[in-house]
């Protein structure tokens, strides 16, 4: 009887021993849960800032802007567009003559 007592409060101490164990790992990993929303929320607001920001940075009337003042361009105009023509060299032994209109490149000139 003694015995059958002994083993009982044995198992009772285990099982008890084991349901702290359980409730603390689930405590744990909730507040790991937790924290991982907290960052998955806070990654998808500087997501949303980002793309706003690479919106803001790719307008044309921005890239339009940077391109006159850094790279020093301009539209082309018919003052400063030069048209080049070649003229059709003769075709080599073999080979068969390009259409006319393969032969004239046009181009801009500053």
């Amino acid at each position: 009887m003694i015995r059958l007592n002994l083993v009982l409060l044995l198992a009772v101490l285990a099982s008890a021993i084991y349901l702290v164990s359980v409730q603390y790992d689930s405590r744990r990993l909730f507040t790991e849960l937790d924290r991982a929303k907290t960052e998955a929320h806070r990654l998808e607001l500087e997501n949303e800032r980002l793309q706003v920001e690479k919106r803001a940075h790719t307008t044309p009337a921005r890239v339009e802007k940077l391109a006159r003042e850094k790279l020093q361009m301009s539209q082309a105009k018919p003052g400063i567009t030069t048209y080049v023509t070649y003229a059709e060299a003769p075709p080599a032994a073999g080979q068969t003559p390009l259409p006319s209109s393969a032969a004239t490149v046009s181009g801009v000139v500053r």
